[in-house]
């Protein structure tokens, strides 16, 4: 298996914990930060702006993805510009459409003509990549969002689509393809080996790094001793009937 040294993608921390991002900001492994309002939501965040400008303050000048909430887009191009004026680390994410299946092309031309680093998200169709590839090629620095771990949840193999989407770009050196919504380690490898730039972890799997390339004899080993372990913690017993030994 191929080390986590030797791998190309970049490791963008995904959330939306303070605490955690600051920690994060000061490891070299982690290169960029990405959060959403369902992760602020399920961080306890109630304050979207509070929150968004000490999250850029604790990036330590590394990029970070804020995303507009407005459905309608003449105010999604209003929250998009001011996010962007916040800081040049900033990278406003445009969902691919509205909540009524409008497509965002429009809008994410204008961004990226004006200057507005952009991050097209919520992907997941290589038709949808050549749409806004072309489109946010245009911005001085952008993204393409796929969220492959979605693709992988409605039992399809994202890898064909991340690979096509990864040629599908390679005409914009100035867009990165982003595989989104991980769900395991592995991941971090298929994205290496498809051309993804970037690939998003959450704290969960961050956590997990550590066991690339873990020996499995070992990892067997401990996995028996902590069913053994919390078996006898949780104080479990199995009545075991005695066996009448025959006679000959």
């Amino acid at each position: 298996m191929t080390s986590l040294a030797m791998l190309r993608v970049k490791i963008f921390a995904d959330g939306a914990d303070l605490a955690s991002i600051e920690k994060l900001a000061a490891d070299p492994l982690v290169q960029g930060f990405t959060t959403n309002p369902t992760l602020m939501r399920a961080s306890g965040v109630d304050d979207y702006v509070a929150f968004a400008k000490r999250a850029l303050r604790a990036t330590a000048g590394k990029p970070i993805s804020l995303e507009v909430i407005a459905d309608d887009f003449a105010t999604m191009e209003e929250e998009a510009r001011e996010l962007a004026s916040w800081g040049e680390n900033v990278i406003v994410k445009i969902p691919i459409t509205d909540t009524k299946g409008k497509p965002s092309t429009p809008l994410l031309d204008r961004l990226a003509r004006g200057g507005v680093r952009v991050n097209a998200t919520a992907l997941m169709t290589v038709d949808q990549v050549r749409t806004v590839g072309p489109v946010v090629a245009q911005a001085p620095r952008a993204f393409v969002s796929i969220f492959a771990g979605r693709i992988a949840d409605s039992g399809r193999d994202p890898m064909p689509i991340m690979r096509s989407a990864a040629e599908a770009l390679r005409p914009y050196p100035n867009v990165e393809l982003i595989w989104a919504s991980p769900r395991e380690l592995l991941n971090v490898f298929q994205a290496d080996t498809v051309g993804c730039h970037v690939i998003t972890l959450t704290n969960d799997l961050l956590k997990k790094l550590p066991l690339i390339g873990k020996d499995l004899n070992e990892y067997s080993l401990e996995t028996v001793r902590m069913f053994y372990d919390d078996a006898r913690k949780s104080g479990f017993t199995i009545p075991v009937r005695e066996v009448a030994t025959s006679r000959r």
